[in-house]
Parts: C-alpha cells; sequence; structure tokens
C-alpha cells in the first residue's frame, strides 16, 4: 500500500487507469467501516481497479469543536490503521488535513479538484457521509460526480448499551468510545471486530506491588490512543512475540492516595525487568472498578481472586 500526503490541492496527481476511492474519517476501522471496504473489494474485482482512500489523519471535529485533549485521541495507533488498511485491500492511502482552509472549500469544488482529481471512476461511502463548507450528503455526491457512487447503509447489532448511554443499534466510533468511557471493554471489542490495543514503553514506578507479591510494570503510552475507564481487567500483553496473560489497572490508586493517573500490567509467568522496553496491551475484560480498600490483606486476597479470573478467562 502507498501512503500519500496531500498537503494541499496543488499535490493531488490523477491517477490515469482510474481508481474506487473509499470516503470517510477512519477511526478504529471497526465493522461498520469493513462494510464500506467488503463493497470496494467486489467492485474492484469486477471492474479492474485499484482501491485508494481519501482520509485525515485526525478528526475533522477539531476544526469545528471547542479544543478539548479527548479529540486527539484515537481508537487505535496510526501503525494499527496503515496495517489494517492494507489488510482490508487498499492499493493507495491519500491523507490530508482537515483545517479551516479544507473545510471552507465548496462541495463542487472539492468533486472536481480531489474526488475526480484523483481519478476516481466509483466513490463508495457511508450514509452519512457529508462534504464541502455547505455539508452536502451523499445524495449530493451522487449527483455532482460524473462516476458511479455507492451509498453504503450501516452495519447494526442490539447489543447491550452502557450505563447513562443512549442506546443505539449503529456501530459507529463514537459507540466503541462511549463503551470505553464505561469500561465495557467486550462491547467495544464486539463492535471494533478485533480486540481494543495499547502500546507503551515500561517506566519506573513506585514498586508497590512487588512488595505485596504482584510486580507491575507500569506503562507510559507512546501514542494518543484512548483508555477504557478506570478498573482491573484481564489483559495479554504482546512482549517480543510472545503472549502473556496478565491483568492490568487503570486509575489513581487509592488505597495509596495516587494523584496520578496509573496504567500498571502484572504480567503472569514472567521474570526478568522489561524498563525501558515496548509492549502491546490487548484488552479482554473487566474484572471490577477501582476500590480503595481498608489494608493489605484486603488488598492482597482481591488481587488474588482477580488473577484467578484473570488466568481462567476464556472467550
Amino acid at each position: 500500500m502507498e501512503v500519500i500526503k496531500l498537503e494541499s490541492v496543488y499535490d493531488i496527481k490523477k491517477n490515469k487507469d482510474g481508481l474506487i476511492l473509499v470516503l470517510g474519517y477512519f477511526d478504529g476501522l471497526h465493522r461498520g467501516h469493513k462494510k464500506l471496504f467488503d463493497e470496494a473489494k467486489k467492485l474492484a474485482q469486477i471492474l479492474n481497479l485499484k482501491i485508494a482512500v481519501l482520509t485525515f489523519p485526525e478528526s475533522p471535529k477539531l476544526a469545528f469543536s471547542r479544543f478539548s485533549p479527548d479529540l486527539l485521541f484515537h481508537l487505535s495507533s496510526r501503525k494499527d490503521r496503515l496495517e489494517k488498511f492494507a489488510d482490508l485491500g487498499v492499493d493507495y492511502l491519500y491523507l490530508t488535513d482537515f483545517t479551516s482552509n479544507f473545510a471552507s472549500i465548496k462541495g463542487e469544488d472539492f468533486v472536481k479538484d480531489y474526488l475526480e482529481g484523483l481519478g476516481a471512476k466509483v466513490l463508495v461511502a457511508g450514509f452519512d457521509y457529508s462534504f464541502g463548507h455547505e455539508k452536502l450528503g451523499i445524495d449530493d455526491l451522487a449527483k455532482m460526480f460524473k462516476g458511479k457512487t455507492y451509498n453504503i447503509s450501516p452495519v447494526t447489532e442490539e447489543l447491550e448499551a452502557c450505563e447513562n448511554k443512549a442506546l443505539t443499534t449503529k456501530i459507529s466510533s463514537s459507540r466503541i468510545r462511549d463503551a470505553l468511557d464505561c469500561g465495557n471493554i467486550r462491547l467495544a471489542n464486539k463492535l471494533l471486530g478485533y480486540h481494543f490495543k495499547n502500546e507503551g514503553l515500561v517506566v519506573h514506578g513506585d514498586a508497590r506491588g512487588r512488595m505485596l507479591g504482584y510486580p507491575t510494570a507500569n506503562i507510559a503510552l507512546t501514542e494518543a490512543i484512548r483508555l477504557p475507564a478506570d478498573g482491573v481487567y484481564i489483559t495479554d500483553v504482546i512482549y517480543k512475540g510472545q503472549i502473556f496473560r496478565s491483568m492490568t489497572s487503570v486509575g489513581k490508586n487509592s488505597t495509596f492516595d495516587g494523584q496520578e493517573l496509573r496504567l500498571e500490567v502484572n504480567i503472569f509467568d514472567f521474570s526478568g525487568d522489561l524498563y525501558g522496553e515496548r509492549i502491546e496491551i490487548i484488552w479482554l475484560d473487566r474484572i471490577r472498578d477501582m476500590v480503595k480498600f481498608d489494608g493489605i490483606d484486603s488488598l492482597v486476597a482481591q488481587l488474588e481472586d482477580d488473577e484467578k479470573r484473570a488466568r481462567l478467562w476464556d472467550k
């Protein structure tokens, strides 16, 4: 897959053979997104065309909404998104920043300069796709574009809603973020179609876990990827190609009056120092909320129970 950064409209070069162009912002590349690429692959085989994507490295909301650090956090790393695009059959990935200037482009100019300018013969987009400063919809796109436009309906599934979240059946990035925000890892993974994960470096912490018989690796995230809600989780850790079952806590460690958010992983059946090493945390299920214990003995008893649940967990 070739990745092409478009700094401006002047960087656009027409593909002479023509393209099937998939449009949208693909944070996490979940099951709903996959439906677009499945359709694109079918069309590519029939029409003998390459598949391309025109998308953005960061959320378009950054150009419209009052800034919140939450807007910078993704559902997957850049490396993982590139790998997933390639796995979905993408030949060319066009990336352009969603700036105020980009947002001010008229719909007809976007179609002419970007879509037709890239050499698109077929467009594939979701039912809720919008474009141009007029915020035109998929029906407008079909009228303006000279080629064929495919409008892909949403993927729906009636799964449990998170507490205090509106029930919706559409699989979407916002629904996955809601699931993570309430700690429902099972739901997030079901909607994604794969296991949510984080990557980070092992750094020095307070070393309390070692004294309790549960040494933990303290993780500093290396990219702006969301974390699930505070709690204790069943996880797998990938280190140098090996997979280890583990349990992971997210929170401020209120038992010891912690003030900073910590991400700590207790890796089962592993010995050795990992400081400075890079590991991946694969989130499988939630065990419990973070709790303030009244003493060391009650904390250790709970950790023993957590470990049993994590070791016995199966899909």
